[in-house]
């Protein structure tokens, strides 16, 4: 823990505040890079001075801002200490994070590893991802629904690649809707598994990234993972096993119906969405949109709702998810009056974390 001395300076509505760096804690991976991460922490509090001298920071400024920069730095020292490499993409989300009116802190967040493969961690990036992943580990049905580049499927995928590691299950089942299987599909070459690939090309990516390609061959043709469209399975008990729909925006209720039914003993299921990318036929209701207020208070189920500042992708996805969201309200206000909103009869776990 790093030691902190303040006082008051002339001016009494700034303060100075000083941060000693213990020994053990390396002062370059704290700066990052040619001070990248300083510059980063310079950057998100503008009104302070941010000086440096060996293993010291002293922060002068308007006081609040001097407190909120100290715990900044209390977190980020704590991360480094763990051996978690830190950026100034890290350091954003980590003010965001201390701004936001939630318990977690951001070391507690960053420094949850899920699994590792090839030196390289596979962890939450923000308190709702983190929130997500927790969600996981303590329900057997979870739902992951929110925009593009949250997370939704990698850390669903990271979930299952851990639960099989540990042995916690036997194989891995990964399925989306091949939506528009029954009208382009028959103009694809190849064999039928040829065709549906490109709809589950997504997992497989996601899955390269935790297992070396030879095991995913190996584990595949054993039938220790399985990736196949949802149609599959129908008929089906999925026991001792670590179930992911995704794209599940495109299912019907009919198909959502199925799908959750399948679940066997001892077994996880994870169902990731996006209800604003809906492709279903025009009429058809997507399975996705309805099941909150069909499965809202079910017990050992829990709706996980990411949300632009969970995005993790370039900083511009989620300008442009926000850009969209403003447009659609406005274009809804001029369509037609805005009808009265349901009043939910249960929180979403962003929410349960913010009031615990």
């Amino acid at each position: 823990m790093a030691s902190h001395d303040t006082h008051n300076a002339s001016n009494q509505v700034n303060v100075e505040h000083r941060i000693v760096v213990p020994a053990e804690v390396s002062m370059s991976m704290l700066l990052g890079p040619a001070d990248s991460v300083l510059r980063a922490v310079e950057q998100g509090f503008a009104a302070l001075e941010i000086h440096v001298r060996g293993n010291s920071i002293t922060l002068r400024g308007p006081a609040g801002d001097v407190a909120l920069a100290a715990r900044l730095l209390d977190e980020l020292i704590e991360v480094v200490d763990s051996g978690t490499p830190i950026t100034p993409d890290i350091v954003t989300r980590s003010i965001g994070m201390l701004t936001q009116a939630t318990t977690s802190r951001p070391a507690e967040v960053l420094t949850l590893n899920i699994l590792t493969n090839k030196g390289r961690a596979v962890r939450p990036k923000t308190v709702g991802q983190k929130h997500y992943v927790d969600a996981i580990e303590t329900n057997s049905i979870t739902f992951g629904i929110g925009p593009a580049g949250t997370g939704k499927t990698y850390l669903a995928v990271a979930k299952a690649v851990q639960a099989l590691q540990s042995r916690q299950v036997n194989r891995i089942v990964l399925t989306r809707p091949a939506v528009e299987a029954g009208e382009r599909l028959g103009f694809l070459p190849g064999s039928l598994n040829d065709k549906i690939d490109p709809y589950l090309r997504p997992l497989y990516d996601a899955l390269r990234d935790m297992i070396d390609p030879e095991a995913i061959a190996r584990l595949t043709e054993s039938g220790t993972i399985e990736v196949a469209p949802l149609a599959y399975m129908r008929g089906r008990t999925l026991n001792d096993a670590f179930i992911i729909l995704d794209e599940a925006q495109n299912t019907s209720k009919e198909q959502m119906k199925m799908f959750l039914t399948r679940l066997g003993q001892n077994s996880k299921m994870v169902i990731t969405g996006d209800v604003t990318q809906v492709d279903l036929p025009s009429g058809t209701v997507s399975g996705l949109r309805i099941i909150e207020d069909v499965l809202g208070s079910v017990e050992d189920i829990e709706f996980c709702h990411l949300a632009s500042s969970d995005v993790v992708r370039h900083s511009l996805v989620s300008d442009i998810i926000e850009a969209y969201a403003r447009w659609d309200v406005s274009a809804s206000d001029h369509r037609s009056p805005r009808a009265p909103q349901r009043t939910p009869n249960h929180r979403s776990v962003s929410e349960k974390g913010m009031n615990s």
